[in-house]
């Protein structure tokens, strides 16, 4: 007799992406804690926040199907969350950013969430609504998990691995490992297939981390500090933390 049975087993990978997925929802906390010291949002990108706000609102599948709680949790309080982090940066934001900001938000979760359960449920029925929210949440997943190529062509062209956050890196890789058994032991290929771009990304971005670790510590060691392009350096790397959370 097994020790877990499939049941058993899809709770607790579920349960423990779940678990991974809310520590790498809180990740970029310290940025918002220095745009909020700053009193200015000024330098940082919305765009990540904006698409892993739309990413987390399609929990819409997770209605279509039965028994999908884990998703419903975990992406409901995704929503909050990066609610929050919006919030915040308009608060904080130049005009012509808040109205970007408004702008994405309203093509994202307005238009493209709208148009997604309109389509659904105008023009399909039963499974084959499920099976349509499926595909385009796969689609989307592996669009977010696909971001982080322009932080590893920057690593690559840099040699430098300032921009790549090692612990968020083995974070995101971790999740998408749960996320893979989990839909593989709730035989949902929606979700399982995507993770494993997203666990061979991961797999890519750390070894590029090893490979480049040291690569500039012998140039930079007599290298005089010039505090301006200190702020530029912070500036770009709290960019490539929030590129990178958009592929949780």
């Amino acid at each position: 007799m097994a020790l877990f049975s499939v049941e058993h087993l899809a709770f607790i990978f579920g349960l423990l992406g779940n678990i991974i997925s809310f520590l790498v929802f809180l990740a970029p906390m310290p940025t918002f804690y220095t745009i909020w010291k700053r009193k200015s949002s000024e330098g940082f990108q919305a765009l990540p926040y904006s698409v892993a706000f739309f990413s987390a609102s399609l929990l819409y599948y997770a209605f279509l199907k039965t028994g999908a709680y884990m998703i419903i949790t975990i992406n409901g309080i995704g929503c909050f969350i990066e609610t929050v982090y919006l919030l915040i940066y308009v608060v904080y934001a130049p005009k012509k950013s808040k109205l970007f900001v408004m702008a994405l938000i309203l093509i994202f979760n307005v238009g493209g969430l709208g148009l997604v359960m309109a389509v659904s449920l105008l023009a399909f029925h039963g499974a084959n609504r499920v099976s349509l929210v499926g595909w385009i949440c796969c689609i989307i997943n592996l669009a977010v998990f696909a971001a982080p190529f322009s932080i590893m062509r920057r690593m690559i062209k840099t040699k430098s691995v300032e921009y790549m956050p090692f612990t968020l890196s083995f974070f995101l890789t971790l999740c998408a490992t749960m996320r893979f058994f989990y839909g593989f032991f709730i035989n949902d290929y929606y979700i399982a297939f995507p993770n494993i771009l997203g666990f061979l990304f991961g797999i890519a971005q750390m070894i590029l981390y090893f490979v480049y670790k040291n690569a500039k510590k012998d140039d930079t060691l007599n290298i005089e500090v010039d505090p301006d392009k200190d702020v530029e350096k912070n500036l770009s790397l709290e960019e490539a933390k929030d590129v990178e959370m958009v592929s949780k």
